[in-house]
């Protein structure tokens, strides 16, 4: 079945510029998508799960265009921010090359309020992978020891056609 959802090269569309503490960009080199209104985003590998799933971080720092009238972080900031989290996660876990590859579902539960100004991290581990699908969950966090819970999340990406 050619349903029209094919990869991209990486290089093509992503920066990968190595940064401190083991940090990668992770930004559309093309400024008019709409990944461009959280970026600059960040994603680094993190220590696998005690059963030896991997995880990675993806890291926005809100600002204000970011926030809600009760200065949080707006709660569409934070589900695009866990979106995006999912394919660049996948990406550091060699599960998948980023493009074209469609979300197939995401579950979410706000937890507590983003605060502006400070790390907004989605920690994302990979549950399973299949020939043409990638589980995971996670949460959005903050602060030291990531103590503050933002947000519990689940999705499924459906791999693009080789």
């Amino acid at each position: 079945m050619n349903d029209g959802i094919e990869e991209p090269k990486r290089r093509d569309h992503f920066s990968a510029e190595a940064l401190e503490g083991g940090w990668v960009s992770w930004d559309l080199k093309d400024p008019t998508r709409f990944n461009s209104f959280i970026e600059p985003l960040t994603v680094r590998a993190e220590r696998p799960t005690a059963d030896g799933r991997p995880c990675a971080r993806v890291r926005m720092i809100p600002q204000r265009q970011h926030s809600n009238l009760g200065d949080n972080v707006h709660g569409a900031v934070t589900l695009a921010l866990v979106d995006i989290a999912l394919f660049a996660a996948s990406h550091q876990f060699g599960a998948l090359n980023a493009g074209h590859s469609v979300t197939l579902d995401l579950s979410t539960q706000f937890v507590g309020a983003g605060r502006v100004g400070e790390p907004l991290d989605a920690v994302v581990e990979l549950v399973r992978e299949t020939g043409r699908l990638i589980f995971l969950r996670g949460l959005v966090v903050q602060g030291a020891d990531d103590s503050h819970i933002v947000l519990s999340f689940a999705g499924t990406i459906r791999k693009a056609s080789k």
